[in-house]
């Protein structure tokens, strides 16, 4: 299995590679040069295994022969043993033919934990393997930046910085990442909104000088193993609800585009899905794109869904790569477009892209709005992003296809916005009771390359 760039310009490299690399050379996005195919007879046959068993399966083609099986296997064992569920991705029936896929139960209490949980190990058996060492420049909305440094911190070959936008993530998810006091993690308050910390480590990725100097590697979700490890959950809920026997539809809530990015690599590989469903809060950028609007960046509103507040939807690049069937020159374009301003879609990529995906978006007003009639429907308690999920799910849902509404974080995350709208306070999980006390560990830091630079250099472990 070899893995391509959406630019076109870079080398082809194996899974191991392109999963240290993370951001191709050339600026783009790794995606697999073919996307391997299940039959349905082997995804008739996932109904009952364990979530690591299906892992195993799902995943094992795209891994090549990067891991040995028993190595892999024991990889997977290791990422999901920390989850506080059995299932690890229970489904939660809301309503007739709603259902709610809860990935709300890693360490973190975010879907990012299925992910990262699994990438810390594999980067860990990699660098063990090769003697090396690597620097994990990430940058988070919110949820990311916690999973990841719950997966690397301790860990002996990686040291790892997370930038997150001073003042615009919940309480509960700063702490998540100004608390670890492992001594290679390191959490950075940048003055600036999501978008300029995603564009500056980009700008590192690019600085090829302090790329190579520092090892610097990338987990947020450019990051082509993470979206596959997301792969994994639309099988195991999809075969819970009778695929590939019948058809589902998946509502996904998204800023980043990664996780729907996972339900298009499922259907690609054979998963019998109906609708994949794009899910946005006020800042719905990708909304409008895919109504037909163009892809055009605004300011970022702050919302109480702050991991959705994005106006530069990273693997969106990845879905225009297969809408332009696969003509990396035009992607090119497009993104040199996208750093002026934005850029039309041609009319043939805007078919392949509604043939693929639907859209909604849901206001602050409606976001509370749906937490509190989901409390009185259903007894179940929805964080904002869930929320906006199940808002757009509604819209589409279609009788006789069951719907799965993917819940990305756990309501004790965003404590504030939702007692605000139905007057639950939601309590940490026992494991988490005491982060408020928790002593905290984190850099304010300007929005510029060089000050972030030199900050990296000088706390990496040597």
């Amino acid at each position: 299995m070899k893995y391509i760039s959406t630019r076109g310009q870079a080398p082809e490299l194996s899974f191991e590679d392109a999963m240290l690399t993370g951001l191709a050379r050339d600026g783009g996005l790794y995606v697999p040069s073919e996307i391997p195919q299940m039959s349905q007879e082997e995804i008739a046959a996932l109904a009952g295994l364990s979530y690591e068993e299906t892992a195993f399966r799902v995943m094992r083609p795209f891994v090549g022969d990067s891991f040995s099986d028993d190595e892999f296997r024991a990889i997977i064992e290791r990422a999901y043993a920390g989850f506080g569920h059995a299932a690890r991705a229970p489904l939660k029936q809301l309503a007739p033919n709603h259902f709610l896929l809860e990935l709300f139960h890693g360490p973190t209490l975010a879907f990012k934990d299925f992910a990262m949980q699994l990438i810390g190990q594999l980067f860990q058996a990699a660098l063990e393997r090769r003697g090396d060492r690597v620097t994990i420049a990430g940058a988070t909305s919110g949820d990311t930046g916690s999973a990841a440094m719950e997966a690397f911190r301790g860990l002996d070959n990686v040291d790892v910085f997370i930038l997150y936008p001073h003042g615009r993530v919940s309480e509960v998810q700063r702490r998540q990442m100004s608390t670890p006091q492992d001594k290679n993690v390191h959490a950075l308050a940048v003055d600036g909104d999501f978008d300029d910390c995603q564009a500056r480590v980009k700008d590192m990725f690019n600085d090829f000088d302090f790329r190579d100097g520092v090892k610097l590697a990338g987990v947020n979700s450019i990051n082509i193993a993470r979206v596959l490890a997301q792969v994994v959950y639309y099988f195991s809920a999809a075969v819970s609800l009778g695929a590939p026997g019948r058809k589902v539809s998946f509502t996904v809530p998204t800023g980043n585009f990664g996780d729907i990015f996972a339900g298009f690599i499922a259907k690609q590989m054979g998963l019998p899905i109906e609708q994949l469903v794009v899910a946005t809060n006020q800042n719905d950028i990708l909304h409008r794109c895919l109504s037909g609007e163009g892809y055009y960046k605004g300011e970022t509103a702050p919302s109480i869904s702050p991991s959705m507040d994005i106006q530069v939807s990273s693997n969106f690049e990845r879905a225009l790569f297969y809408a332009y069937d696969q003509d990396a020159a035009a992607v090119a374009q497009l993104m040199v477009e996208l750093a002026n301003g934005g850029f039309d879609v041609s009319q043939g990529a805007m078919q392949a892209l509604s043939e693929t995906y639907v859209s909604g978006r849901a206001s602050e007003e409606e976001t509370l709005a749906t937490i509190k009639s989901e409390v009185a429907a259903s007894g179940e308690l929805l964080c904002p992003h869930g929320a906006v999920g199940v808002k757009v799910a509604n819209e589409h849902r279609q009788a006789e296809v069951p719907m799965i509404t993917l819940a990305t974080a756990h309501p004790a995350k965003f404590p504030a916005a939702v007692e605000d709208a139905c007057g639950i306070h939601p309590p940490l999980p026992p494991r988490m009771a005491d982060l408020y006390e928790r002593s905290e560990r984190v850099t304010r830091i300007a929005n510029d390359l060089a000050t972030l630079e030199d900050h990296i250099r000088k706390n990496i472990a040597h």
